[in-house]
């Protein structure tokens, strides 16, 4: 398992590497899988719309794009965040940036462990299984 933290035109966010670490094997683990190399790019707003553009042929903005290179049960990918969308997200969702950045982070994560969020019933089953990993995160954080 690797998992990496680079940044692209942005400064690192403020996240407990260790903790994050651990909380991303624990949720592959609850879902059946095991973590390989998983690479996070944070970037900017005009960064993650490139890579929209270049990669998907979207135009827009938005929090993380999730390249998903899983073999069999082993996790891998990388995942572009833009800290400028997740800011923004925060504020519309009136909650703090660190728990916006948490769900983000482990969004990708999900993805990657098979769980979808476009088709019918989707969205509700992403949204539920992102609130069960940031429980798991706060019981890490307070042990």
């Amino acid at each position: 398992m690797r998992i990496s933290y680079y940044t692209d035109g942005v400064e690192m966010p403020d996240i407990n590497q260790t903790i994050i670490n651990k909380w991303i094997e624990a949720i592959a683990d609850y879902y059946g899988k095991k973590c390989g190399e998983i690479a996070y790019i944070f970037c900017n707003d005009s960064k993650i719309i490139e890579v929209n553009r270049q990669y998907l042929q979207h135009d827009y903005y938005t929090d993380i794009i999730t390249f998903d290179y899983t073999h069999g049960s082993r996790i891998s990918g990388d995942l572009f965040i833009s800290l400028d969308t997740v800011e923004s997200n925060s504020v519309e969702q009136n909650t703090t940036y660190e728990s916006e950045l948490h769900r983000v982070i482990i969004h990708g994560i999900l993805h990657l462990c098979g769980i979808n969020d476009k088709g019918p019933g989707e969205r509700e089953q992403m949204e539920a299984a992102e609130n069960h990993a940031l429980s798991i995160l706060n019981e890490l954080r307070n042990n």
